[in-house]
């Protein structure tokens, strides 16, 4: 999320991610099994770092919180 504020892509308040938390989301580390699975997702979106995201939502059985619409034909469960 940080790196998505950062970036001008994620307009949320300070604090947004530690209230995620505090509701039951739970952050998770990148694998090597989620860098693999990169690899072999079709190229439907170009960011290397939503790409990321997919992986692990797709292995972790996880939704991904975005707004990102492009993010929907992998498949992924969008909170947002």
């Amino acid at each position: 999320m940080a790196i998505k504020r950062s970036l001008g892509k994620l307009d949320a308040p300070d604090g947004f991610a530690a209230a995620l938390v505090s509701g039951g989301a739970q952050p998770l580390a990148v694998s090597v099994a989620h860098a693999g699975a990169v690899e072999r997702l079709p190229r439907r979106h170009r960011d290397p770092f939503d790409r990321l995201l997919v992986a692990q939502a797709q292995i972790e059985g996880a939704a991904i919180v975005s707004a990102d619409a492009a993010l929907r034909p992998y498949g992924v469960t969008l909170v947002w």
